[in-house]
């Protein structure tokens, strides 16, 4: 990687952070200056705007990791078998960038024209990829729109708990995300009523 790549992705990475820190609009080019402790000038030579800083990080997160979906998806042999490494792909992806993850998941509405047209097209192209992932599985009853953004709810809000250094390493979660979403929590067998009754601590 060249010297002016490298630059910029120090800047992107700092500034996630103090997005996902503050929030868009409590952030100031001061601060991403601190952040990355690049001059305010510095910052300049690389993008125009603190918008434009956010959408070259929305846009790299999304290129990335749909990229990266697609190659594992092709690598895969069986309907499960790729969906299982998608899953396995976001889960571990993200947990190595979780600013990046807030940033995507909460400031998309801060972008305006072109940049968020191409952010919400690769977001579109990415979930079209996990629908027909699903579809091929089976949509065992759940229409694969619903069971999309049922995945990605649950992947994408692993932000707020998990601790990638913690007990579970994140190929782990991934793969328990996994079994959990295909085969469910509960035991087979257990009567609804009875699952009624330990949801109520009864």
């Amino acid at each position: 990687m060249n010297p002016f790549d490298q630059r910029l992705d120090h800047l992107l990475e700092a500034a996630a952070r103090t997005f996902a820190e503050r929030g868009f609009h409590a952030t100031s080019m001061r601060d991403l200056s601190t952040a990355s402790g690049m001059s305010l000038s510095g910052i300049y030579h690389y993008v125009r705007s603190k918008q434009e800083l956010l959408g070259l990080i929305q846009d790299r997160s999304i290129s990335r990791v749909l990229a990266g979906a697609r190659e594992v998806v092709a690598a895969e042999e069986g309907p499960e078998a790729r969906l299982r490494g998608f899953i396995r792909h976001h889960v571990v992806f993200f947990a190595a960038h979780m600013d990046e993850m807030k940033v995507l998941s909460h400031e998309e509405a801060q972008l305006t024209g072109t940049m968020r047209a191409q952010v919400r097209r690769r977001k579109k192209e990415y979930g079209t990829l996990l629908q027909e992932l699903l579809g091929a599985v089976g949509e065992r009853g759940v229409d694969s729109h619903v069971g999309a953004y049922a995945l990605f709810g649950m992947m994408n809000w692993i932000y707020t708990w998990y601790h990638p250094g913690g007990p579970v390493p994140p190929d782990r979660l991934a793969d328990q995300m996994a079994q959990l979403f295909l085969t469910g929590y509960a035991p087979r067998g257990v009567p609804s009523a009875g699952l009624a009754a330990v949801s109520l601590g009864g």
